[in-house]
């Protein structure tokens, strides 16, 4: 689940963390790199367990409109297709799921606010009242009804963001607002791959693919570390006119991680390299952090080239 390109992004953030702590050590930065992916796919988690806690609500919903209709003799007739959805009870039933969500202590208590919020959004859209008198539903109709709630209602939910931020600190986890666009599209995927015949024993998601994205992430951040002094040097000879000490250190940080990536790793192009860390200069660093780091890359890899280091830059 968790990609090469969140890994470099972890890697960077911790890099930057590791050294504004001159207390830290490589074991401790390593330990933080490896709780923020935990993070990231608790959050997978959560967003998944969100089919349960919106059902459960619109259950409540209905019990409370029974009691209402029972105390003034009112007919009522329940539309209980939502709660009765067979895609979200494999969800609620799904073994994984369930274990995860206990062994972490994770729960919605302290994000309910958007449970409520996405639930009046959802009675009011056409979407549902499609859904929710159709002459017939099939699975899929079961399916695409929440398909369409966190394509339509969860993207771009203020409330949904003011409610993860709460449940970070509760849960005392990190990067979920930052996170969720992308997370959210692994739940939709995981949506996607149940059937009708799905069991509680369906797999979901693991946190990383392969044993070979853990050792990725390992190894950048430790060869980023081991090569810090190395890079600082390249980085100073290459800065032509620019003030040292007035370079964003953010933009000293992706270099360094940049370098670590091209020195260590010779079966991943070049192209990807520089594509990547150009990215992450647009997204945590300054308007023209980009070109600069563009720049900058660019020079090193032309003189490491010319010096026979390419690829194998000496790190003592």
């Amino acid at each position: 689940m968790i990609n090469r390109t969140l890994i470099r992004t972890r890697v960077v953030q911790t890099l930057f963390a590791y050294y504004q702590n001159p207390g830290k050590t490589p074991l401790t930065a390593r330990k933080e790199l490896m709780k923020s992916f935990a993070d990231t796919y608790d959050l997978y988690f959560i967003l998944l367990d969100f089919i349960n806690e919106l059902t459960a609500y619109a259950q409540r919903q209905l019990e409370e409109q029974r009691a209402r209709a029972r105390a003034t003799h009112a007919e009522w007739e329940p539309n209980r297709r939502l709660v009765d959805n067979r895609f979200a009870k494999q969800v609620f039933e799904n073994r994984m799921l369930r274990n995860r969500m206990t062994e972490q202590q994770l729960s919605w208590d302290s994000g309910m606010p958007a449970v409520i919020d996405i639930y009046h959004q959802l009675i009011d859209s056409d979407f549902y009242r499609k859904y929710t008198t159709a002459a017939l539903c099939t699975y899929d109709d079961d399916k695409r009804i929440w398909k369409q709630i966190y394509q339509y209602l969860l993207q771009e939910n203020a409330v949904l963001e003011d409610s993860l931020e709460e449940m970070e600190v509760v849960l005392d986890k990190a990067n979920w607002v930052t996170d969720m666009d992308v997370v959210q599209s692994y739940v939709m995927k995981t949506i996607k791959r149940f059937q009708e015949d799905s069991t509680p024993d369906t797999p979901l998601l693991e946190m990383f693919d392969n044993e070979s994205e853990i050792a990725f992430a390992t190894t950048l951040l430790e060869k980023a570390i081991e090569g810090h002094s190395r890079f600082e040097e390249l980085i100073n000879r290459h800065l032509k006119g620019w003030d040292a000490d007035r370079v964003a250190y953010m933009d000293r940080i992706i270099l360094e991680a940049a370098l670590a990536e091209i020195t260590s790793f010779e079966e991943i192009a070049i192209t990807i390299s520089l594509n990547e860390y150009i990215e992450l200069a647009k997204a945590y660093s300054g308007d023209k952090s980009h070109q600069f780091v563009n720049g900058i890359l660019t020079e090193i890899l032309r003189d490491l080239k010319e010096e026979g280091l390419f690829k194998a830059v000496a790190l003592k």
